[in-house]
């Protein structure tokens, strides 16, 4: 299934469509719609951690979220080996609404946000 990308995200402001595949309950990947030679690994920060962030309210208009939408939330991934020494960026989450295939990725205030960081490993949430 495709969705389409409001806003962008950062570093890849020419995409416009991706496509969502979940690896497992931790991992998915999401890859450019257009070009499949571009993907990320994702994962859900909430199978690692607690994570909670309110979602700005220009969010919720763009990707046009209310109270009963489903949302889902990813953090992008840079994959090391072994897995565990993998870095998960939690302070650029990419937000799904699932219910009409829009995502958008937002930039968290790192203030606000101190028990978040854009560069925490993985085996740092896995004892």
């Amino acid at each position: 299934m495709s969705y389409e990308i409001k806003g962008h995200l950062l570093g890849f402001e020419s995409m416009t469509h991706i496509e969502l595949n979940e690896v497992d309950e931790l991992f998915w990947t999401m890859m450019d719609a257009d070009n499949k030679d571009i993907s990320f690994t994702i994962i859900n920060p909430y199978k690692l951690r607690e994570y909670s962030f309110d979602l700005p309210s220009d969010m919720k208009v763009l990707l046009d979220i209310h109270t009963e939408s489903n949302v889902h939330v990813y953090n992008i991934v840079m994959i090391q080996k072994p897995l565990e020494n993998s870095t998960v960026n939690f302070l650029a989450p990419i937000v799904v609404n699932m219910d009409n295939n829009t995502v958008a990725q937002i930039i968290l205030n790192q203030k606000r946000h101190p028990d978040f960081g854009f560069n925490e490993t993985i085996k740092s949430f896995r004892k």
